[in-house]
């Protein structure tokens, strides 16, 4: 069985004591309770853990959380197979048996790999070019190849053996998140009065706040907020629980995971449907950090930044040793000194010409070397990331490293907000979308109203709690929010690196989209974002384009010689995560 070689010694919110064993690809492997499946591979070495879909290009971890494009796996066997699960979201459980996907004989040597050479014949919407002819029924021949082809993983064909129930439940508020603003929300709903159900998709609550050191000030904040949640008769904890999809009459579609840590659950159902009905709701649901675009960004050891402070903090992974942060915004530059404190050798690439002399102390203070007005444009490696291209104003060099943390800022949540047809409004400050106005019996808190600052989501989730219980009825004093600085500063509204390497470039992981194929929509007439959706297959895949409508989004506005508003969003629709039916 192999051995933990890049987890750290201490810290983490993983319990030690409890030792879990696995199996990836009839691989032996082992973790800790509080893992994820992904945390639990990158702690054993394991980069490689899947295949792209149309040129089964070799993909590794990426993210942290359900916007994972690539970690796709298949969890079971027999009645309990179930394809195309996110690693990062799997809470890792005694005996999980997982496999990874697309891809044939073996995920180190995929046939199909092949598909590369053929790319200039599988750019977008090739099948509508492609196979046209000879007479008009080829396409009947042709189609059964294609969907042989097409796919991730496998669904299985014998009888599931578990139970599913269904649910309903009421609340006064519904809060749907559980990082820094949906606890202050919950707090100051609760201190109100109201009937709170909080709900969150996590088995930990704290989003962003578990990716802080465990010793921290966020850390000491998140275990009282919990601990005071807890401990609240009016309050209902739903971890382990995505809210899919909100509808009219504030009806919130949720689907509970069973606790999979759990041996013997003695008959409990292994998910359960619940249809949640809320006199007010507060959407916090948080924003997710968004890629850079460049040459090779696809390969394994590309991970955003918030992802590596994730595994690093909350998971005691140390993902890399030799790594560079590529970055447009001051967030990034935590991760870079969190992970250089955790005994690695890091290259702060930033875009911006200069940075704040705070960073640049810490930096220094740390050994983390720094190169500004620097873009990343290109990584070298097959399996792993062997090297990196970096562009400056000395000229262009190669570094070795073994891991590119990105971060091209951050995208406010707003697929809730958008089902129940609040349509989202750009911000240039921010340079992202967040919702427009709401009706009076819905608010939002938090980064997913485009407030990055721990602090001020703190105060905009007490707010929004406060609000919500109001309009309840419940007018009972709230106490102030506990205040919580960790000394962030605002991101610059930067998102874009144009690729300048030979490489492809991907917007889109999963489906295999490339600025390319962006271009080649925009030649042949697909300006209007839905249609380059559907021609490109952007955003169609497990994941929503959670990652990558953005990229596209405004490499598409920069082909038009538009603005980003002028360019439109494309709509966002149930179910926000793949739900089983």
């Amino acid at each position: 069985m192999s051995s933990n070689h890049k987890r750290l010694s201490m810290d983490g919110r993983i319990d030690r004591e409890q030792p879990v064993e696995f199996t990836f690809d009839g691989r032996e492997l082992a973790g800790y309770r509080g893992d994820t499946l992904a945390s639990a591979l990158l702690a054993n070495g394991v980069t490689l853990v899947g295949r792209s879909f149309k040129y089964h290009r070799p993909r590794g971890i990426f993210s942290a959380g359900p916007e994972e494009p690539n970690a796709l796996v298949t969890l079971g066997t027999a009645g309990r197979r179930e394809p195309n699960l996110p690693a990062t979201t799997l809470e890792l459980a005694d005996g999980m048996v997982a496999q990874s996907q697309n891809r044939w004989p073996s995920l180190a040597f995929d046939v199909q790999s092949a598909n590369g050479l053929l790319a200039p014949f599988l750019s977008a919407g090739f099948y509508y070019k492609t196979f046209m002819g000879p007479t008009r029924r080829a396409w009947m021949f042709y189609e059964q190849f294609i969907r042989k082809a097409a796919g991730l993983g496998r669904a299985g064909t014998d009888p599931d053996l578990d139970r599913y129930d269904i649910s309903h439940a009421f609340a006064d508020v519904a809060i749907i998140g559980g990082g820094p603003a949906g606890l202050s929300a919950a707090r100051a709903a609760a201190a109100a009065g109201a009937r709170v159900a909080l709900i969150e998709q996590d088995f930990l609550l704290g989003g962003q706040l578990l990716a802080e050191p465990s010793d921290s000030a966020a850390a000491a904040w998140l275990r009282q907020a919990v601990a005071e949640l807890e401990s609240s008769k009016p309050v209902t904890l739903m971890k382990r629980t995505t809210a899919f999809g909100s509808y009219d009459g504030n009806v919130i579609g949720l689907v509970e995971q069973r606790d999979p840590t759990n041996p013997q659950p003695a008959g409990e159902a292994r998910q359960t449907f619940t249809m949640l009905r809320a006199r007010s709701i507060v959407f916090a649901t948080g924003a997710i950090e968004r890629p850079m675009v460049f040459s090779n960004n696809d390969r394994p050891g590309v991970m955003l930044a918030s992802a590596a402070r994730t595994y690093l903090n909350r998971f005691a992974v140390l993902p890399g040793k030799k790594i560079i942060v590529a970055t447009n915004n001051d967030a990034a530059w935590r991760t870079a000194f969190d992970l250089a404190d955790a005994g690695a050798e890091v290259t702060v690439a930033d875009l911006r010409a200069a940075s704040s002399a705070a960073l640049a102390a810490e930096a220094a203070r740390l050994g983390v070397a720094v190169r500004a007005a620097t873009r990343i444009v290109d990584v070298r490696g097959g399996h792993a990331v062997r090297r990196a291209t970096l562009n400056g104003p000395d000229g262009q060099s190669e570094t070795a490293c073994d891991l590119v943390c990105v971060s091209g800022g951050w995208s406010p949540t707003v697929h809730l907000t958008s089902h129940v047809g609040v349509k989202p409004q750009y911000r240039d400050d921010i340079g992202g979308f967040v919702p427009g106005a709401f009706p009076a019996d819905r608010f939002g808190a938090g980064s997913m109203m485009g407030t990055y600052s721990t602090a001020d989501a703190i105060g905009d989730g007490h707010r929004a709690g406060t609000d919500a219980a109001s309009f309840c009825g419940k007018s009972a004093p709230a106490p102030s929010p506990s205040k919580l600085d960790l000394g962030e500063t605002a991101a610059a509204p930067l998102y874009e690196v144009l690729p300048a390497g030979r490489g492809k470039a991907f917007v889109d992981f999963q489906m295999d989209v490339t600025t390319g194929d962006v271009e080649l929509a925009h030649r042949e007439g697909y300006e209007s974002v839905e249609h380059l959706k559907r021609y490109t297959t952007l955003g169609m895949g497990t994941d929503q384009g959670k990652t990558s409508n953005f990229a596209a989004l405004a490499a598409m506005a920069a082909l038009r010689n538009a603005t980003i508003p002028e360019t439109g969003a494309t709509t966002f629709r149930p179910p926000y995560t793949p739900v089983a039916t």
